[in-house]
C-alpha cells in the first residue's frame, strides 16, 4: 500500500504526480504559529504502509528541511513500513565542501538528519555535485530533468539541431560534465564539443562572480547555456554576453533549478537571453515570471519513479 503526501513547498507539483498516478494525495495538516514553530500532523492511518512525501526544500530552505523532518517522524510515529523522500531541489547542496577554514559542510548536516529522523530513501533531482552522493548511508537516487528539457529546447529550435548550427555552453569551468550530459542527450552522440566560461568567484561575497574568458566555438552558432541552478542570475547573463561578444547568433539557456533571489527575475529579464527554458521543481513565485522563461514539469519523471515502488 502507497501513500502518497505533499509537504507545503510545491503542492501544484504534488497534486500533479497525483493526477498522473492517479493516487489521490493523503491527508496531512500543516500549521505555522506565529513564534515561527511548525506543527505537522499526519490524518491518515500509515501502519505498514509504504510512505512517499514529495517536499523540495527550497527557500525558505530551512523551513521547507523542518517540515520534510516533522513528516518524517510523524510518519514513523504512525507506524509506517517506509518513508522515502522525493526532494526535487536539494536545499545546502552548494555547500558540500570547506571552501574557506571553519566553514561547516552544510549538505553533510542535511543528509546526517534525514538518516537520522528514519528517511529510508532520498531521490532528487539533478543534484549540484553528484560525488554527494557518495555521503549518504541509506538509499540515494539522483534523477535527471535533462531529457525533458532537451525536448522543449529541440522542439523550440525545431529544424536548427545540428552539431554545425548549436553550441553547448557550460557558464563555468565545474560544469562541464553537466553540460556534455546534456550534450549527448541532446545530439544522441558523443562526438561533442563543449564550450566554456572560465569564470571567477568572489568566495567572500554571495552570488558574485565575474566571467573572464570563452574557451570553443561559438561563432554564427546559437548556444545553449546549461546549468542546474540560477540564484542572482549573474553567471548566466555574463555568460551570454560573452558567446554574443565572440559571434553567437542568439543564446538560450537551459537550467533544472530558479531558486532566485530577489532582483534574479529582473536581472534575467533585462538580459539577452532569447528563451530560458527551466524545470517546476521549485514553485514559482508571482514576481518572479518573465517573459523568456519556459516552464516545464517533472511530474511525469516523478511519477515514472513512484509507480517502480508500486
Amino acid at each position: 500500500m502507497l501513500k502518497l503526501f505533499s509537504g507545503t513547498a510545491n503542492p501544484l507539483l504534488s497534486r500533479e504526480v497525483s493526477g498522473l498516478l492517479k493516487i489521490p494525495l493523503s491527508k496531512a495538516v500543516v500549521v505555522r504559529f506565529d513564534n515561527s514553530e511548525v506543527k505537522v500532523s499526519v490524518n491518515e492511518k500509515v501502519k505498514d504502509a509504504l510512505c512517499v512525501v514529495i517536499q523540495p526544500t527550497s527557500n525558505p530552505t530551512d523551513t521547507h528541511l523542518m517540515e520534510l523532518f516533522y513528516f518524517a517522524d510523524a510518519l514513523k510515529r504512525g507506524g509506517a513500513k517506509e518513508i522515502i523522500a522525493i526532494i526535487p531541489y536539494f536545499g545546502y547542496s552548494r555547500q558540500n565542501r570547506e571552501h574557506l577554514p571553519g566553514e561547516a559542510v552544510s549538505a553533510n548536516v542535511v543528509i546526517r538528519f534525514l538518516e537520522t529522523i528514519g528517511i529510508n530513501a532520498v531521490y532528487t533531482v539533478n543534484l549540484h555535485d553528484e560525488g554527494t552522493e557518495g555521503i549518504f548511508s541509506i538509499t540515494f537516487k539522483n534523477l535527471s530533468a535533462f531529457n525533458i528539457l532537451g525536448k522543449e529546447v529541440a522542439h523550440f529550435l525545431k529544424n536548427n539541431k545540428n552539431l554545425e548550427e548549436v553550441a553547448i555552453v557550460s557558464p563555468d569551468q565545474g560544469g562541464v560534465e553537466r553540460a556534455q550530459n546534456f550534450a549527448e542527450k541532446f545530439f544522441h552522440t558523443n562526438k561533442v564539443d563543449i564550450a566554456v566560461i572560465e569564470k571567477r568567484r568572489n568566495l567572500n561575497v554571495p552570488h558574485k562572480s565575474q566571467a573572464l574568458n570563452l574557451f570553443g566555438k561559438v561563432r554564427n552558432k546559437t548556444c545553449i547555456l546549461v546549468d542546474d541552478i540560477i540564484t542572482s542570475g549573474g553567471t548566466l547573463v555574463h555568460a551570454a554576453d560573452f558567446c554574443l561578444k565572440r559571434g553567437a547568433k542568439r543564446v538560450l539557456a537551459c537550467v533544472v533549478h530558479h531558486d532566485f533571489s530577489p532582483g534574479a527575475a529582473d536581472t534575467l529579464s533585462k538580459s539577452k537571453i532569447e528563451k530560458i527554458f527551466m524545470s517546476n521543481t521549485i514553485a514559482l513565485k508571482p514576481n518572479q515570471k518573465l517573459p523568456q522563461l519556459k516552464e516545464i514539469s517533472i511530474a511525469p519523471l516523478l511519477a515514472q519513479e513512484i509507480n517502480n515502488l508500486i
